[in-house]
């Protein structure tokens, strides 16, 4: 058993270090904000979890930046591995000035930028692998949060692990059904994702991958074409914390919380919304808080329109974390409408939170909000009317309601922590070294090839 296994057993000082030694982790992540998507969200709490078992982070990421919770003095440094920040705010897909030009990774971005593609997981592997090989010898493990990049199938000096929290493809091929017969549309969708064709390769050239669930771990069998031997599930889990029940905050009667982007078809805003028009004709004062950005145009939008819910849909984006937090717990019950999640933050985050879920079941959820009836109300994915009819007898059941909030945060506490996520990381970081070394002793005992990375 290792000293992170022994250290979950029991009570202890969060800072003690491990008898095997600390690792020397560098943690590559390619877009780290926190505030707009799980990538920026994992980077920050394991990158803290692990500091706090006792080993060194050094987070190497590119814009936006990630926002760490800890320092260099408590053992998380940031590198910053900068790209051109092409879809930067308020100026996406900007055309960079010649003097921000640095050398040719800079000029593939914008090349593949401006021909619809999107550059940043093979630009900033390339990048990656360039400042890695300037560092041999100072990190024991090299972790990948989800870039697949062809530049990571180099010699990086250290063994490599690589999280997939779900493959992209899955967006791919929702964004595409979303598409229907819009020609110009599916051509768009196809450029921007032709990165996706890197990554299956990539991945199939991977030792050890992590995913978040078991759901996650299928799909990247299946549409990955990953031996299963190679994948291994570690969940993630909410900040317990920080999203944790207050009695003290009232309940805003009527409030429906999701989190989401406007129209991105995986997120099933859209049925959400039609679920929405439907409870307010048994309860008027139903209301949805979205916290996202709102799109102007496309499906929701029309659908807001279509149901004259202008009044009744808001949506909040760039709140800070206790602003998230006094939204989740003022709210009557917090709603997962997905079509697909590989493992379900705001659901984990919710029900630690206290507040009663409906949820769907597409792809991780159930996993997570765990049975019907017991730790959430489930409805299948993209079902408006069976999310009305979960919503509104929530509403009507107070009883209900106060016992599915209490299962929900138990069953996170004994599944789903950040602090059990870093123990789990912590563990096949060390198979991977281990695995390195003997793949080393062999070649030197000339049995065996020594490979790029082991």
């Amino acid at each position: 058993m290792t000293a992170e296994t022994d250290r979950a057993a029991g009570p202890g000082p969060r800072t003690a270090t491990a008898p095997d030694g600390p690792l020397r982790i560098a943690l590559l992540s390619y877009k780290g904000n926190p505030f707009c998507g799980g990538q920026g969200v994992y980077v920050r709490h394991l990158s803290r979890e692990l500091a706090l078992l006792g080993h060194r982070v050094e987070v190497i990421g590119a814009q936006p930046y990630p926002v760490l919770d800890l320092g260099e003095e408590e053992g998380v440094t940031l590198t910053e591995l900068p790209s051109l920040d092409l879809y930067r705010q308020p100026d996406p897909f900007r055309t960079p000035r010649r003097d921000e030009y640095r050398d040719w990774i800079d000029a593939l971005e914008v090349a593949t930028m401006w021909t619809g593609g999107f550059p940043e997981p093979l630009t900033f592997s390339l990048r990656a692998r360039r400042h890695l090989a300037a560092r041999r010898g100072d990190f024991d493990v090299v972790h990948d949060n989800q870039t697949l990049g062809y530049g990571l199938l180099a010699d990086l000096g250290a063994p490599l692990v690589t999280t997939v929290h779900h493959p992209v493809t899955v967006d791919r091929r929702l964004e595409l059904e979303a598409a229907g017969d819009d020609v110009k549309r599916r051509m768009s969708v196809r450029r921007w994702y032709a990165f996706t064709r890197m990554q299956e390769k990539v991945a199939r050239r991977l030792p050890s991958i992590l995913t978040v669930s078991g759901s996650s771990r299928q799909e990247i069998v299946d549409h990955l074409k990953v031996r299963p031997e190679r994948v291994h599930v570690v969940p993630i889990g909410a900040d317990t914390d920080l999203f944790s029940p207050d009695p003290s905050v009232p309940v805003v009667p009527g409030r429906i919380v999701t989190t989401s982007s406007a129209d991105v078809p995986l997120k099933g805003l859209v049925h959400l919304v039609e679920a929405l028009a439907k409870v307010r004709t048994e309860v008027p004062g139903a209301h949805l808080v979205v916290v996202g950005r709102r799109a102007e145009d496309g499906p929701v939008a029309r659908a807001i329109e279509q149901y004259g819910l202008d009044g009744a849909v808001e949506f909040v984006k760039g709140i800070s974390d206790a602003e998230l937090v006094g939204l989740v717990r003022g709210a009557q019950i917090a709603c997962v409408p997905s079509l697909y999640e590989g493992f379900s933050l705001p659901a984990a985050e919710a029900m630690a939170t206290g507040t009663p879920l409906v949820a769907t079941t597409g792809g991780a959820i159930p996993e997570v909000a765990g049975p019907d009836g017991e730790t959430c109300l489930a409805v299948p994915p993209g079902d408006a009317d069976a999310l009305a009819g979960a919503l509104k007898r929530l509403f009507a059941d107070d009883e209900l309601r106060r016992r599915l909030a209490a299962a929900g945060r138990e069953r996170v506490l004994a599944r789903f922590t950040w602090r059990q996520a870093a123990l789990g990381t912590a563990e096949r970081y060390r198979a991977s070294i281990e695995r390195a070394a003997r793949a080393r002793a062999r070649a030197r005992a000339g049995t065996g090839p020594l490979p790029v990375r082991a």
